[in-house]
């Protein structure tokens, strides 16, 4: 009898007191317990109109306020700001006011003026890249006072030059009407022709020379009627774009208008023109005029600048007039 009863007795002993199900139970309901005291002190403690706190309460609520502050990390808050600014700068372009445009324009030509006539695409890069440097420099002794000349550029035009300087500093060139060919390392052949003519001093076209026919002259845009489109009509280089025009000019059918000037856009990054198309990089459009006439020569007036804000300053098109 006394072994049955330790029997029994060992066996309840042995049993688990708390079935999983049960334990499960008991946690939510201690997460319920502990959510609803939460949240009855939460709404106790909530300042009514009424309530009129203490010194000691008002510089506790001041101590943690502080400890809030010093909490957030102003380093990466100020750079998650300049990052915006610098992304939101880059997607409008940076886009400078015709005036400042037209200075930039202007500086880099005489930069580039004073450079003589014997001078090298490697000579180019270099002045217009001492150019920037400089004026970068100009900008920040402006920014932190040290400047010894009284700046004429206003801080929110100086702020945007910086940034095209900075990120966007082959469209800025593009944009005042000025472009670089990619940098590419050729050994020199000097297997020009004799025929070939020189088109500036101090400015190279990709492509092979052109011929003295072509009559081509830089930042130059003249008007015709159009006997083959541009949009739809792209050439590797002027000179195959004035190619075309003689071709069209020799096999032109009798009664049917002759080629005789050729415009070609140069620009990778497209030419302006202030119709309703987007004229791109390559573009060669073929004219005729009895009486050829200059749409545009060198740069833009500023009454036209004035009057068409993203113009450029200087015209970006080449282009040339056949037996001119």
């Amino acid at each position: 009898m006394a072994r049955r009863a330790a029997e029994d007795c060992g066996r309840r002993i042995s049993k688990p007191l708390f079935s999983y199900k049960s334990l499960a139970i008991s946690v939510c309901s201690l997460n319920l317990l502990f959510a609803a005291a939460f949240l009855l002190s939460s709404s106790s403690s909530s300042p009514s109109p009424g309530v009129k706190y203490t010194k000691d309460q008002i510089r506790s609520m001041e101590d943690s306020i502080r400890v809030r502050l010093a909490a957030v990390p102003a380093e990466l808050v100020d750079l998650v700001k300049k990052l915006r600014e610098e992304v939101e700068g880059e997607e409008r372009g940076w886009e400078l006011p015709a005036a400042r445009r037209r200075e930039v324009a202007e500086e880099i030509l005489g930069r580039l003026k004073g450079l003589g006539a014997d001078v090298n695409e490697t000579q180019q890069r270099e002045a217009v890249e001492s150019w920037r440097s400089e004026k970068l420099e100009q900008i920040r002794r402006a920014a932190t006072g040290n400047m010894t000349s009284n700046s004429s550029i206003p801080a929110q035009e100086a702020k945007m030059l910086e940034g095209a300087l900075k990120s966007d500093w082959l469209n800025l060139l593009e944009n005042v009407g000025f472009w670089m060919p990619a940098n590419i390392n050729n050994s020199e052949i000097d297997d020009k022709p004799e025929n070939a003519q020189e088109l500036e001093d101090r400015e190279i076209i990709a492509g092979p020379p052109l011929p003295r026919e072509c009559n081509a002259e830089l930042h130059t845009d003249y008007d015709g009627t159009a006997v083959r489109w541009g949009l739809t009509h792209h050439k590797e280089s002027a000179a195959d774009c004035c190619q075309a025009c003689l071709d069209h000019a020799k096999n032109a059918k009798e009664g049917e208008k002759k080629c005789n000037i050729w415009v070609y856009c140069p620009s990778e990054y497209g030419c302006y023109s202030p119709d309703i198309y987007e004229h791109k990089h390559q573009e060669c459009w073929l004219k005729q005029a009895e009486k050829p006439r200059l749409n545009f020569k060198d740069k833009y007036s500023e009454a036209y600048i004035n009057s068409h804000p993203k113009a450029p300053v200087v015209v970006p098109w080449m282009s040339g007039v056949i037996g001119a």
